[in-house]
């Protein structure tokens, strides 16, 4: 188990990326959270196995209306939690 911060730029707003995102990880297993950001990127924290995570971030590059043009990620410390949340 991983856990990763991921900070998305590029058209990631108002395309329903976070509904998207939510619906990919549960599909996944995969706990953490998805989030708008005020400068317009979207930010989400993710953990699970390190090849679902890999699924989650390929699954979004190729959704329907997301445009991603950068993703920052960074390793976390595992957290416990029971779900991914829409924030």
């Amino acid at each position: 188990m991983i856990r990763k911060h991921l900070t998305f730029t590029g058209q990631v707003q108002g395309v329903g990326f976070r509904y998207r995102a939510h619906s990919i990880a549960n599909e996944l297993g995969l706990t953490g959270y998805v989030r708008n950001e005020y400068n317009g990127t979207v930010e989400a924290e993710v953990q699970g196995t390190s090849e679902a995570i890999a699924e989650y971030i390929r699954r979004l590059q190729n959704a329907s209306y997301i445009r991603i043009e950068y993703i920052a990620e960074y390793d976390m410390p595992l957290q416990e939690e029971t779900c991914y949340r829409i924030r």
